[in-house]
Formats: structure tokens, C-alpha cells, sequence
């Protein structure tokens, strides 16, 4: 397997900001690692890039300890920190140049990374000149520079236009066939687009770690969107046949998750003229990530 965690926890100062997280990524994954604002995303990466010490627990890059073989994880694992670090002043192929010395790799590397990242057209300019899009590139560019097995992206579209978004995903999905790929994203879309599977972190424990193609849509589950012209206490609303979960998400507007075989919205409707209300709205609608996402982390 390419990365291999084991009950690693975090702690700063009396904060606990991971709790025994364990799981396996195996060679050829892209896997997508999700959570909320400080669940310890950002915290795990730099466990495993070799950047901070876990206080318990054993990490893995490629069968290498993390806080005990540093140089041999750091030669297989290319990594993009969510603040990309660049010296703005270096012309593209010069700053590459700089971090070919500093992984003690060919020369003949710089333009086979150029190439793969699509950097030809702006390679002869100043990174303080590129677009937020370009800038990333020479981010994901530094990172394979040493031909890593393991790429761990942080948040690797942050700030990006929508047409930016579309081709940083990608590459990344073209070069997710040839590596391993762990990336922290709060971008529902870019998972389902990218990854092969999602892992869930909310207050440092793991709650889900899931194949995508079994977020969508479980046996017999029914999400339905309801809107009512009046309010409506939770009381009665659990009371709806077959209702496995609900979440009020505005006003008069309800979430309604059903395990059945049939149709539910009949019932839905037959519920509000027993209770004298009107339905200004009746939708069903598909469970996805960001369904799955606000279950786990609310």
C-alpha cells in the first residue's frame, strides 16, 4: 500500500486535533479527503509529508516510517501545501531549476514537467507574472519534479476561476493514472469529479471512508425537498412513515430522507392535509457528496 495510518493522534496544547485516525490508501487510488474548517486535515498532511511529528500513533509512506526514514518518504511523496510557496521573482524555468538541485535530479526533468503540467505557454515568464491557475501548475510541477509515487495535494484549487478549476482537475485526474493521490478539498464537485473514493474527517475521527460509487443513493433511500406555507415542529415530522432522517434548512423548507420502496411523496402530501398545510414545493433528490458530507459533519 502507498500510505499506511494507524491510530495517529495530534494534540496542540490541551486541543486534540486528530483522534487515533487509522486507514490504508492503496498504489493507484485518488482519494479525497474532506472536512469542515479545522477538523485536521491540513494536520495529517504534514504528518505524513514529514513537516510536524504525530504524539501517537505510526504513519507510512511506502512502507517508510514518517518520523523515522524522513528523507526516504520525502524522496517518494510530492507535495502541494495549500499556501504555495513561490519566489515570485524566479522565472519559471529558473525556480524549477533551483528545486532540481535541491532533489538532486536531472535537468531533462524541468521540461518533462513543464510539458505534463501544461506550464509551455507561460514557462519563459516570471511566476510573479502567471495567473493564479499558472501558479499552481508551477506548484504541481515542483511536486513531481522527483518523479514521486505519492502526490498530497492541500486544497489544490483554492482561489481559482471556474475554467482554472476545470484544468487543474484535470491534470490531476491524468496524473492520479500513473500515482497515488491524496488531496484535501472543501470542493464537493472536485471529489466526485477526481476521486476514486472519499475519506470524512470531522473534530480529528474519521467518519466515513467510503468508494464513491456507493455515496450515491443507498437501497431503498429516498431524499426528498419539501417546502410547507407554514411552520412545521420537528415533532410532526418524525412522524412521517418510513422517515429515517430529516434537516430543517430554511424557514418552511425540509430535507426529508426515506428508507421505502415506493414513492414517498404521497404520504409527504397526505401529511400536510391532515395537518391543514399547503406544499409549495415537492422534489426528490439524489444523494451526493455533499448530502453524505453535512450527515457526517453536522
Amino acid at each position: 500500500m502507498s500510505i499506511y495510518v494507524n491510530n495517529i493522534s495530534k494534540f496542540y496544547g490541551t486541543q486534540k486535533a486528530l483522534d487515533a485516525i487509522s486507514f490504508t490508501v492503496n498504489k493507484g487510488e485518488i482519494v479525497g479527503f474532506l472536512g469542515p474548517n479545522g477538523a485536521g486535515k491540513s494536520t495529517l498532511m504534514k504528518i505524513l509529508t514529514t513537516y510536524i511529528n504525530a504524539d501517537e500513533g505510526i504513519a507510512k509512506i511506502n512502507e517508510f516510517d514518517v518520523s523515522k526514514e524522513l528523507k526516504k518518504v520525502q524522496k517518494c511523496v510530492g507535495y502541494l501545501p495549500e499556501h504555495n510557496p513561490l519566489y515570485l521573482d524566479l522565472y519559471v524555468r529558473e525556480y524549477l531549476a533551483f528545486n532540481t538541485d535541491v532533489y538532486k535530479v536531472s535537468y531533462s526533468r524541468i521540461e518533462e514537467v513543464i510539458q505534463l503540467t501544461g506550464l509551455t505557454p507561460e514557462a519563459g515568464k516570471k511566476i510573479g507574472e502567471l495567473s493564479k491557475g499558472y501558479r499552481q501548475r508551477v506548484g504541481l510541477a515542483t511536486a513531481l519534479l522527483h518523479d514521486p509515487e505519492v502526490l498530497i495535494l492541500d486544497e489544490p484549487t483554492t482561489g481559482l476561476d471556474p475554467n482554472q478549476l476545470v484544468e487543474i482537475r484535470e491534470l490531476i485526474k491524468n496524473i492520479g493514472k500513473n500515482k497515488t493521490v491524496f488531496l484535501s478539498t472543501h470542493i464537493m464537485q472536485e471529489v466526485e469529479a477526481i476521486c476514486d473514493r472519499v475519506i470524512i474527517i470531522n473534530k480529528g475521527r474519521i467518519v466515513e471512508d467510503k468508494k464513491l460509487q456507493n455515496v450515491f443513493t443507498a437501497e431503498n433511500e429516498q431524499i426528498i425537498e419539501v417546502e410547507f406555507d407554514y411552520k412545521v415542529e420537528e415533532e410532526f415530522i418524525k412522524r412521517i412513515p418510513h422517515i429515517k432522517s430529516y434537516t430543517n434548512t430554511h424557514d418552511n423548507q425540509w430535507e426529508l430522507v426515506f428508507l421505502a420502496d415506493k414513492d414517498m411523496r404521497p404520504a409527504i402530501f397526505d401529511f400536510a392535509q391532515e395537518m391543514g398545510l399547503k406544499t409549495l414545493a415537492l422534489n426528490t433528490k439524489n444523494k451526493n457528496l455533499e448530502t453524505l458530507f453535512r450527515e457526517k459533519t453536522q
